[in-house]
Formats: structure tokens, C-alpha cells, sequence
């Protein structure tokens, strides 16, 4: 797949970055590089790789799932400037 400048500046204006447009061309051309060499990975055949979370194969350590401290809400909320039924009052901010 190749990119024109156009794409390139389409692109940008989508993720809203600054480009220099001195430098399109040279984005275009990488650009078209990293898509082909994208496709050229997908015509290799993984039907027998297992899908797996790491490469190693390794088990997560995981902790036990139990409680190790109290329930300080109270506390907390005691220095909180507004709260009403345990929850804390924030000043609207999206209008």
C-alpha cells in the first residue's frame, strides 16, 4: 500500500498532529514502508502457533484475593470538603 502527502496530511489532521508539510513526502514514504511491511507479516502462516499472553509461557504470580486493610471511608471522608450519603460532592465541571 502506498501513501500520497495527501493521505499523510489526511492522517494527521485525524490524530490532530502538527506535521511539517516539508516533510510529507519523507512520512509518506515511511509510512508506506511500516503498511508494507505489515502486509508482508500477514501472509505468514500462524495456524499452528497457540495464542498465548506471553512468550515464555510463564503463570501470572498472583496474590490471594483477600482483604488486608479496614474500611477507612469515614475517616477519609471526615477532611473532604462535601459529602452526602458517603460519597464525596465534586464541583460541576462539563457544562
Amino acid at each position: 500500500m502506498s501513501l500520497t502527502t495527501e493521505d499523510v496530511h489526511k492522517i494527521a489532521w485525524l490524530a490532530r498532529l502538527a506535521i511539517d508539510p516539508a516533510k510529507a513526502e519523507s512520512y509518506a514514504r515511511d509510512l508506506s514502508g511500516i503498511l508494507e511491511f505489515v502486509e508482508q507479516m500477514s501472509t505468514v502462516d500462524t495456524s499452528a502457533v497457540p495464542p498465548m499472553a506471553h512468550p515464555l509461557d510463564q503463570a501470572q504470580r498472583l496474590r490471594p484475593d483477600e482483604v488486608v486493610e479496614t474500611n477507612q471511608r469515614d475517616r477519609f471522608q471526615a477532611h473532604a470538603p462535601l459529602v452526602e450519603a458517603g460519597l464525596y460532592l465534586v464541583p460541576k465541571v462539563i457544562e
